[in-house]
């Protein structure tokens, strides 16, 4: 069992990523575009390190601020070096198929995103994607070509946020300082009449211990593959933001007409596409009117194609 883990690493030691693109509703917003990313695509191991929120030694910015109406679909682009692939063959591009693990989105309120620094904010989550039947995150970012998506949600308040994109490599987790953490953050403006300004609120860092049932573990199983032999994943920080009745606010960037809110769907509908679908304390609707309702974790499932 070591020698297979001892071996996978050994092959893939230097088989690491960048966050570098976004894409609103399947426009995707160019290269580099609103993003600061670094040129080391060496990840982060240490949960305290100070610059744990948005990465270190940024060389890539700009001024661009990406618009996003609330309840857009968004996709994060990852690639293996910045550009891309490292040469004209590259099997690690985006990341190494070993580097199963989560990917998970948080917001941080700020004055203007351009400029904004990214010492002392408050961020809170808005989606994540662990493990499913046997599926990571990092599997599904793989087969897309770098790409994963979410949902933003349609009740996030309008105005400028850092989008902090995060993705957890867990080949190595079962020795603490193990686990390999890539991100970068995104300049955005959310546009709508959204009410939600955030909740269970962390700080980076601070937000995770390097113990974390999440972070600190082994996710092979007794053949050595890695799929945790069928046990639950937990993925580590708050649970994502849910709107809660009277906060959406439309996903267009036009204010909501005043008028009476329509009637709910009957619970037969199903959630909308990337809507939420489930969870331990989630009583909306548990079908999908589109797609299936995929399980994230014990506290969000939603609905996707």
């Amino acid at each position: 069992m070591k020698n297979l883990i001892f071996f996978a690493l050994a092959s893939v030691v230097s088989a690491h990523t960048i966050f570098q693109k976004v894409s609103v509703n399947g426009v995707e917003q160019g290269q580099l575009k609103g993003v600061r990313a670094s040129d080391s695509d060496y990840p982060i191991t240490n949960v305290n390190d100070a610059a744990f929120a948005c990465n270190k030694d940024i060389k890539h910015t700009d001024s661009t601020v990406i618009s996003i109406p609330a309840g857009a679909k968004v996709g994060a682009w990852w690639g293996h070096v910045i550009g891309g692939k490292q040469g004209a063959n590259d099997p690690d591009h985006p990341i190494a198929a070993s580097h199963k693990g989560p990917i998970q989105y948080y917001l941080a309120k700020v004055d203007n995103a351009a400029t904004a620094g990214t010492t002392g904010l408050q961020w809170f989550k808005v989606a994540q994607d662990g493990l499913s039947n046997g599926k990571w995150a990092v599997d599904t970012m793989i087969a897309n070509g770098g790409w994963h998506y979410f949902n933003m949600p349609t009740c996030v308040a309008p105005g400028d946020y850092l989008l902090r994109v995060e993705l957890i490599a867990l080949h190595s987790a079962s020795a603490q300082g193990g686990a390999q953490f890539y991100m970068e953050c995104a300049q955005i403006r959310v546009s709508g009449s959204g009410t939600n300004k955030g909740s269970n609120f962390v700080s980076f860092p601070g937000a995770y211990k390097a113990n974390d049932p999440g972070i600190q573990l082994s996710i092979y199983d007794t053949t050595g593959k890695p799929y945790m032999g069928g046990k639950a994943y937990s993925i580590p920080g708050p649970a994502p933001l849910t709107c809660a009745a009277g906060q959406d606010g439309g996903s267009g960037s036009t204010p909501a007409p005043q008028q009476p809110a329509p009637e709910p769907e009957a619970p037969a509908a199903g959630a909308a596409l990337y809507a939420q679908c489930g969870g331990a304390t989630w009583t909306g609707p548990t079908t999908c009117a589109q797609g299936t309702c995929k399980v994230s974790s014990e506290h969000y499932s939603q609905c996707v194609p």
